[in-house]
């Protein structure tokens, strides 16, 4: 297995740094943020793909582990919102949740994303993954970037498509296939 992923000390933050697109402010996540967690992540059409719905309290922690990623790895969980009415309607970011699952991704940045209902269809994930990447690209540097997505998940991998990651043999993750895409180095 690989060690975690590292980022040089000088690029570590513990905040998620503010990235602004023409529609959407992707920021470090606020205890406000709960309403957005809470509701995306009880509504089982959304989490169908991700494990199903959970609590406040799971959906809570989940944000937590995203956004504590940036102080321990640099990298992480934003909250994407909109700037028309500052209302947050995902959140995308880079993990290293050490999975265990074959091939092996453990110690790679993992890039993830969610957005809820009223979302989605707006290209406000194909925007704000593009932020994401162009970041990432900037600060991290070349490596390529994996993503996991559920083989019936056709808009996710859609968009990883349209974010420039192609489709590798399928990975087993919890002992089912699971799809599985890599974005090259730039």
């Amino acid at each position: 297995m690989k060690s975690p992923f590292h980022l040089p000390p000088d690029i570590k933050g513990s905040v998620a740094p503010t990235l602004v697109t023409e529609r959407l402010t992707l920021r470090h996540v606020r205890p406000s943020d709960i309403h957005y967690f809470e509701e995306t992540h009880a509504d089982p059409e959304v989490m169908r793909f991700v494990g199903g719905a959970v609590s406040r309290e799971d959906a809570w922690r989940r944000a937590m582990t995203g956004a504590g990623f940036w102080g321990v790895l640099g990298i992480g969980l934003w909250a994407v919102e909109q700037q028309a009415d500052g209302e947050t309607i995902g959140h995308v970011g880079f993990f290293d949740f050490q999975r265990d699952m074959e091939p092996s991704i453990a110690g790679e940045p993992e890039m993830g994303w969610i957005f809820s209902p009223k979302a989605q269809g707006k290209g406000y994930a194909s925007e704000a993954g593009r932020a994401a990447l162009k970041w990432f690209d900037a600060t991290v540097g070349p490596l390529s970037v994996p993503a996991i997505i559920d083989l019936e998940n056709t808009p996710s991998m859609k968009l990883a498509e349209r974010l420039g990651f192609e489709r590798q043999a399928d990975a087993t993750y919890r002992d089912a296939q699971i799809g599985f895409f890599r974005r090259p180095a730039k």
